[in-house]
């Protein structure tokens, strides 16, 4: 893919991005505060399921594994 074509399309997803969002009727001040706002809540959706939903995940397997009665091997053996 060429420049240009790859320039072109960033622009069309832009375009596509601003008529879903309704934000190309806002004047540009308005517009970057609702870009940046956008961005935030974004960059702190993905920040929290990084750190915390690895962590629910592995929770749940443990919970739904004792539920259902395969306990995991213990890491000690017991030596009769």
């Amino acid at each position: 893919m060429d420049l240009k074509r790859m320039k072109d399309y960033i622009y069309w997803l832009y375009y596509q991005y601003l008529l879903i969002s309704c934000s190309y009727v806002l004047e540009p001040w308005e517009r970057s505060m609702f870009n940046t706002i956008t961005i935030t809540v974004v960059a702190m959706v993905v920040y929290t399921a990084y750190i915390f939903v690895p962590v629910h995940v592995r929770l749940a397997f443990e919970f739904f594994s004792e539920m259902f009665g395969s306990h995991p091997e213990s890491t000690v053996s017991l030596m009769n």
